[in-house]
């Protein structure tokens, strides 16, 4: 399965570390939407990230509009406005899931233009529970993706090393 997924317009180098990390050892494409709140180059990103650049396929977009206007496919907006469970989707090959900056989410108007397409994962009702960390909710979303296609291309079982320490 090729799974996409975007950041749009993220403000914290580790959150996008991390995403970048969990994108190069399942397979899925990022896409990072500007304008972010760090450069690329930040010492944050790449140690978050440690050693999988090399394993990452990234593209970056100057903002939404230039992201809309070079791809298409099925997308799925992740939002705490959304209505519909994460899980009751079914998610299909090269589908796009988006995710919005730490500080503001997806930007309203995407979101009321393809409300359809809004999802959410559950947490606690409480004025005080606002949302998830980034790059968990990113990690949820892509492994329910990918469970769905059965983790097609991933590996499977893991091997001791003989140490005992």
């Amino acid at each position: 399965m090729q799974l996409n997924l975007v950041l749009v317009c993220p403000q914290i180098p580790q959150n996008t570390g991390n995403v970048a990390r969990t994108c190069a050892l399942t397979g899925a494409r990022l896409h990072l939407v500007g304008p972010m709140g760090f450069t690329i180059t930040d010492k944050q990103l790449k140690r978050a990230g440690l050693d999988y650049w090399h394993l990452l396929d990234i593209t970056y977009y100057d903002d939404l509009d230039d992201f809309l206007a070079k791809n298409e496919g099925e997308f799925y907006f992740f939002s705490t406005k959304g209505q519909t469970l994460y899980s009751d989707v079914q998610y299909t090959d090269g589908c796009y899931l988006f995710f919005g900056s730490e500080t503001a989410g997806l930007p309203e108007r995407l979101l009321k233009e393809r409300y359809d397409r809004c999802v959410r994962l559950p947490m606690l009702n409480h004025p005080d529970a606002r949302s998830l960390n980034l790059s968990n909710t990113v990690a949820i979303a892509a492994y329910e993706a990918l469970r769905q296609h059965e983790f097609e291309g991933l590996l499977f079982e893991g091997h001791l090393t003989g140490r005992i320490d």
